[in-house]
């Protein structure tokens, strides 16, 4: 029997991306269906998070961030752009964010089609793996085609519904708070919040209880 859960991700999230791949692997291995739902990054739903949390959150995130992925040997670098425009200096964030909303939009165009756990995927290793200019020339499009996607035929899901596209987007939030949490990345099984990179193998062991399976 198919398993099935839902995993709110972000695009701007590190630590969605550091496990996005790992969920991927998971649902290519077991028999298990993972549906993607992309949601706002903490920056658009909470725009003075960064400017009012801790002086020591940013050296330490910073520093997590980068063992976790040289511990599970994923590539990783700071994106560039960052996908929130951003002041480096004050950590304010901008009124417009052009990048983000279109890589979420797209998200939930995949989303749609039951494909954005490998969209997620594909494009995270662009932004966060060290690709330069990942929102310009065809490096998005590229990441759609290889989620099995028609690059054209999102693209143009997009320019013609992004406020609905939106309001799924906020759904997902919505989602994501009525399971018992807020942040990303958080997998839900069975009605059973699991919040963070940290938490995949105890989801895992959650979905064996289940019935887990391989293919």
């Amino acid at each position: 029997m198919t398993l099935t859960a839902e995993l709110y991700f972000s695009f701007r999230s590190p630590y969605s991306y550091l496990s996005v791949g790992r969920y991927r692997a998971m649902a290519e291995e077991y028999d298990l269906d993972i549906a993607l739902r992309p949601v706002w990054p903490l920056a658009i739903r909470e725009p003075d998070f960064f400017e009012r949390n801790h002086p020591n959150w940013l050296a330490y995130t910073l520093r997590d961030m980068m063992r976790v992925a040289q511990f599970h040997g994923i590539a990783f670098g700071a994106p560039r752009p960052d996908p929130i425009v951003q002041d480096a200096a004050t950590r304010k964030i901008a009124a417009e964010q052009p990048y983000i909303r279109h890589v979420t939009r797209m998200g939930q165009a995949a989303a749609r089609r039951g494909k954005c756990l490998v969209f997620a995927h594909e494009a995270g290793q662009l932004i966060w793996g060290g690709q330069e200019n990942w929102h310009e020339g065809d490096h998005l499009a590229g990441a759609l085609t290889r989620a099995g996607l028609d690059a054209a035929e999102i693209d143009r899901e997009v320019a013609a519904e992004e406020d609905t596209l939106d309001a799924e987007i906020a759904a997902n939030q919505d989602a994501l708070e009525a399971s018992g949490h807020w942040g990303v990345p958080t997998l839900v099984f069975e009605g059973e919040p699991f919040f963070g990179q940290d938490r995949i193998e105890m989801a895992r062991w959650r979905m064996e209880q289940q019935g887990l399976a391989k293919r």
